[in-house]
């Protein structure tokens, strides 16, 4: 069993590790269990496996009476979330859970340490996040993607350092056959995204963005995901920022890149977070890369890991409150007007 949601940044190390373990033993069952409404509910089975549904809730700090009924009921929605894994585990009879991140996997986990299932849990990033620390203690291994991430652990002898589960397509896709999959010209690529949930003021970063490429003749084919929220609203607001995106050779906007592999061993320059599995990614597909780590995370848990590539001369770093429109795209323009840098950035990805 699988356990894992909200964002793909917790799913798809999840479905990497699947697919291996599906080719290597074919025989083998196997189940996700996620959250409901999550985007695991359509990349889980659009990679062709089983999934569960649970609905654990939250919680938020405070006494207002705002956030005392928000925990109220999301107690009640996390008791009925371990009822119903107590019950998928006993049908489903697994040799082993693992749990790669997101409220969703806690009741599962939780519930595979109470009845003695094997369970371990993934922690991509350098600071442990939320899920982890409410179940580390319990979990039988504890599989972390930084060596730097150890000593965080009460228990340090459970903990394995194994890297980030990527799928195999970021290390073996040739730029050649991607940009004819694509059906890209011979113009230098851009793949950008904040996420797959989106970053509303990021997204708006991306629309001057675009508007820079309209004035300057589209330079560039530049692909941009704004994810599920920015779905909601981006679309007409890039139309009143004056881009007229159809019009416009070469500029893409979409909810979420599903073949990501493809986009980026075709892209000349990635330009996104500093997630642990986007930085991963990037660094399989060995793609030169501009980073705006997040300021709201865990212990500031993306500026730590994007200086893990940017202190080897394999990332270009920009501080959310330095990007602006214009700054992105001087910075993009930089990068790709300088061939020798981009061969150095790549090499140092290896």
């Amino acid at each position: 069993m699988f356990t894992c949601g909200g964002t793909g940044g917790h799913i798809n190390p999840a479905i990497a590790v699947a697919n291996l373990l599906r080719e290597r033993k074919p025989d083998s069952r196997i189940l996700f269990v996620g959250g409901a409404g999550g985007m695991e509910c359509t990349l889980v089975p659009k990679a062709g496996f089983q999934l569960e549904t649970l609905d654990p809730r939250s919680f938020r700090r405070g006494f207002s009476p705002k956030a005392i009924w928000h925990n109220l009921t999301g107690a009640y929605h996390t008791a009925l979330s371990l009822g119903k894994a107590r019950r998928l585990i006993r049908t489903f009879q697994p040799d082993v859970i693992v749990g790669t991140g997101g409220y969703a996997s806690f009741p599962l986990l939780k519930e595979g340490a109470r009845v003695g299932v094997p369970t371990c849990i993934h922690e991509s990033n350098a600071v442990p996040g939320l899920t982890t620390r409410m179940v580390a203690d319990q979990m039988d291994r504890i599989l972390v993607s930084f060596a730097e991430s150890r000593s965080q652990y009460k228990r340090p002898e459970r903990v394995q350092v194994v890297g980030m589960p990527v799928r195999q397509e970021f290390l073996y896709t040739r730029k050649e056959d991607a940009r004819q999959a694509l059906g890209l010209d011979e113009r230098p690529v851009i793949v950008s995204a904040w996420g797959s949930l989106g970053a509303r003021e990021m997204n708006k970063v991306i629309a001057d963005f675009f508007r820079l490429e309209q004035e300057a003749g589209c330079p560039y084919q530049h692909i941009h995901a704004t994810g599920s929220y920015g779905w909601r609203w981006m679309p007409e607001y890039v139309k009143e920022r004056g881009v007229d995106l159809p019009g416009c050779s070469g500029l893409e906007m979409v909810e979420y890149i599903y073949d990501m592999p493809t986009w980026m061993a075709a892209a000349d320059l990635i330009i996104g977070r500093a997630g642990a599995s986007t930085l991963n990614e990037i660094a399989a597909s060995g793609t030169p890369c501009i980073i705006v780590p997040s300021p709201n995370v865990t212990d500031n848990h993306q500026e730590k890991n994007a200086r893990v590539l940017a202190d080897r001369g394999a990332a270009q770093i920009i501080h959310e409150a330095d990007c602006t429109g214009q700054a992105l795209f001087r910075e993009a323009q930089v990068l790709l007007n300088d061939p020798a840098r981009c061969r150095a950035m790549r090499r140092a990805l290896l």
